[in-house]
């Protein structure tokens, strides 16, 4: 599967997450919610680690390499633990619009921190993305 397959697989199984989660969290604390979805995630990761036999590339990781990968795994709970707090709070059609801001948010700091391009019309895409999620404000 080519790049766009995996992002599309991505993007179905994000519109999933949103309503699971939603069904899922009713009389649960969200912090609680978060770490047993952060739990099977856990499992699930290292199951397929363990299963392709990708272990071996543990040592070869620099510390560079631990450090960003510690601090987007920081960024991560941070996101979900407010992410499962919104969805407690109001309605999943209403929370993950605002979620998927993390987009255009994406694309800048990806223009400003490592350089890459931004033309005019993914400008526009974005600018289309923060009027649709402001627009699905109460």
């Amino acid at each position: 599967m080519r790049w766009l397959g995996y992002a599309l697989l991505s993007a179905l199984a994000a519109g999933a997450t949103a309503i699971l989660a939603k069904v899922g969290i009713r009389g649960v604390p969200s912090n609680l919610a978060t770490a047993i979805r952060t739990a099977v995630i856990l499992a699930f990761a290292w199951g397929l680690v363990l299963a392709r036999g990708e272990t071996q590339a543990l040592r070869t990781l620099s510390m560079r390499t631990w450090l960003f990968l510690a601090l987007s795994g920081i960024a991560t709970g941070l996101s979900w633990l407010a992410y499962f707090k919104a969805l407690q709070m109001a309605p999943a059609s209403r929370v993950a619009p605002i979620d998927k801001l993390s987009l255009p948010i994406t694309m800048l700091l990806a223009w400003l921190l490592l350089g890459e391009s931004l033309s005019w019309r993914m400008a526009l895409g974005s600018a289309i993305m923060v009027l649709g999620a402001l627009l699905t404000l109460p």
